[in-house]
């Protein structure tokens, strides 16, 4: 049974051909890194008569791992280029396909030399034409069984075996000379092609790639042995839906940074691709373009309609439980509740924003979203007002943070990007189905024994289990959140006098004694002032229905227990000597419920080991809030 080969198809690759599929044979596989992360094959192709060196695209391993492509083997070539390296030319294979897994070597091939097609002024295609034009072997039937023995060994003058055949060269494109004289000449200007971003690989020598810009990060200044600089990054959708992420270094900053715009159309060229860096790149792309002093970036004025605004890759809500911590993902619901913003103190001394709200979507889970920075005061701000107003606002999240302590939780990162009440067809579905059903129905948390409006590391226990599961006796301290009453108020030391000063951006709130001229001195500060702060160090005992424990609460969660400030109190205590109204204060207070964050941690007290309870929020009890997490609890030990 014969086989073709298709003819001349080595020079017309070479020549620039993408478009004609060729049937070749594969005559070597070698593997050239044995690198786990870098794994690369390179294969010698065959049309019978020539040969040319090919690069196997890393998706494609696979195919000889599993001994689908072997030496022998027939294969068609599907998606190809071809790139200069070190001033000769390799095959970069980008998708293929096997016709037959063995067969004898066809023909004597020997390796192609560049200087054997035609010259500029003829044409390819008329070269062709006067090529051989001889008889070839025909491929087998599709039901044919594929060994050595279905064929016949072509005799020695292969080039009469082979298939004859017209491919097309694809036109080169050559992007406008932007930015001009602004970097090195370049020795070689030849034209670049605009190919899809699922093509682009380190091999090419020229390309262009006309994409949207889908997200663009902040301008960042950095520090390191080479001394200062600065970058940013943006993100690329292209009409076939493939992503890559751009990034520019010092210079180059200054020529695109403020050309870039979200949502815009370029024409990009003339950049060099890097490993992406999966630490910070989330995209579905092993690769990014680092753009240089020659890369060039045109914006088209006018709108392409086939390459989308965004693309999303939806995670269900019930799905999302089972992601890996940490994971990049896309996630879309209806917002149900969203608290205030509040101030956290991060660990480098810097002060950011947090916000927290809740997510509900048509699988029956809910899940919680924090919001950091900015995102608290644009997009929290305004989905908090549309909450308010009993509106529940559809939100799409693209790019949020998987966080697994204690439950799911997502978070936003520098990428995250908000998209309230969009439409496209997921958002239509989602809120048709609140407002059909959704509005009235329970959801349950994945963010397990979390309080509604409460943060991702409020979980809920009773007091017994403080003591029973042992809390508080490990490295490091456990937070729980308990809904307790306040039983007994300890009045002899319930505050301390504090020094008002500043210590850099911090309030200094050592406590501060009256000198022999009275007026108040700090030993940390040495200085002395007329007046002092009243900070609170209160002690009490609270209770639930399964036990007691005694807790401490400095300033401001005493500030939420008591109801008034600690000056206020020590004034009426120590000044007006006003026991009556005093005592009328701390016994208001009593048997009031709150819901307490509470921080548990052994200490050592001399040689004793005791365990410490503070409390670091006190909330007044919300009962629609609590009401909807009994109905979740509810509803969670129902599907058990």
């Amino acid at each position: 049974m014969p086989v073709n080969l298709t003819a001349h198809a080595i020079p017309a690759i070479v020549a620039g051909d993408v478009n004609s599929k060729p049937l070749l044979q594969v005559l070597e596989i070698k593997l050239i890194s044995n690198s786990k992360q870098q794994e690369r094959y390179r294969l010698l192709l065959s049309d019978a008569v020539s040969s040319q060196h090919a690069m196997l695209a890393t998706q494609l391993n696979d195919r000889v791992t599993t001994g689908h492509v072997k030496k022998g083997s027939i294969v068609q070539l599907i998606e190809y280029i071809c790139s200069p390296i070190q001033n000769r030319k390799i095959v970069v294979v980008l998708n293929m396909e096997t016709i037959i897994p063995e067969c004898e070597i066809i023909g004597n091939p020997i390796s192609f030399v560049e200087s054997d097609l035609p010259s500029q002024g003829g044409s390819l295609s008329n070269t062709m034409q006067n090529l051989s034009k001889s008889s070839y072997y025909q491929l087998p039937p599709q039901n044919t069984s594929y060994n050595v023995e279905n064929f016949q060994l072509p005799p020695k003058n292969a080039s009469s075996y082979v298939q004859n055949s017209r491919p097309t060269v694809q036109t080169a494109y050559k992007p406008p000379p932007v930015y001009k004289g602004q970097g090195a000449i370049l020795r070689n200007e030849a034209p670049s092609r605009v190919i899809p971003i699922s093509a682009l690989n380190p091999y090419q020598g020229r390309w262009a790639i006309k994409a949207r810009v889908t997200a663009k990060g902040d301008l960042r200044r950095y520090n390191n042995a080479r001394g200062d600089g600065k970058v940013f990054s943006f993100d690329l959708l292209d009409s076939e839906g493939g992503e890559i992420r751009v990034t520019c270094f010092n210079a180059v900053v200054d020529r695109f940074y403020d050309a870039i715009e979200v949502g815009r159309v370029y024409l990009i060229s003339k950049g060099s691709l890097k490993p992406a860096q999966k630490n910070f790149n989330h995209l579905k792309n092993d690769w990014e373009i680092l753009l240089e002093s020659t890369s060039t970036v045109e914006l088209f004025p006018e709108e392409d309609g086939s390459i989308p605004k965004q693309q999303f890759s939806f995670k269900p809500i019930n799905d999302i439980e089972n992601v890996d911590n940490n994971s990049i993902l896309d996630v879309i619901g209806v917002v149900t509740c969203v608290n205030p913003s509040v101030p956290i103190l991060r660990k480098n001394g810097m002060e950011t924003q947090k916000r927290i709200l809740n997510l509900k979507d048509w699988t029956g889970r809910s899940v919680e979203l924090t919001l950091w920075g900015e995102f608290c005061n644009k997009e929290g701000k305004i989905l908090q007002e549309m909450v308010d107003a009993g509106l529940f606002p559809i939100l799409a999240v693209k790019a949020g943070k998987v966080n697994d302590f204690s439950g799911k939780s997502i978070g936003t990162i520098s990428a995250t990007q908000f998209f309230i009440n969009p439409d496209f067809p997921e958002a239509r579905s989602l809120r048709e189905w609140f407002d059909r059903v959704g509005k009235d129905s329970a959801s349950l948390s994945i963010s397990k024994d979390i309080i509604p409006g409460g943060s991702k590391n409020d979980v809920r226990k009773t007091l017994s289990q403080i003591k029973d599961e042992g809390l508080g006796r490990s490295d490091k301290p456990d937070w729980i959140t308990v809904r307790a009453a306040v039983s007994f108020i300890k009045t002899d030391s319930f505050c301390y006098t504090a020094c008002p000063l500043k210590i850099g951006e911090r309030q200094c709130n050592k406590k501060v004694t009256k000198s022999g001229n009275s007026r108040w001195q700090c030993d940390r500060c040495n200085q002395e002032f007329d007046e002092c702060d009243y900070r609170f160090l209160l002690q009490a005992q609270i209770l639930d229905h399964t036990g007691i424990a005694w807790v401490t609460a400095f300033q401001e969660t005493g500030e939420e227990i008591m109801g008034f400030s600690a000056k206020e109190l020590y004034l009426l205590k120590h000044e007006q000597e006003d026991d009556e109204k005093f005592i009328g204060i701390i016994k208001s207070r009593l048997f009031n419920e709150f819901v307490l964050r509470l921080k548990i941690k052994e200490e050592l007290y001399g040689d004793e080991q005791r365990l410490k309870i503070t409390v670091a929020k006190a909330d007044k009890v919300d009962y629609s809030s609590e009401c909807k997490y009994v109905l979740d609890l509810i509803s969670k030990f129902g599907r058990q």
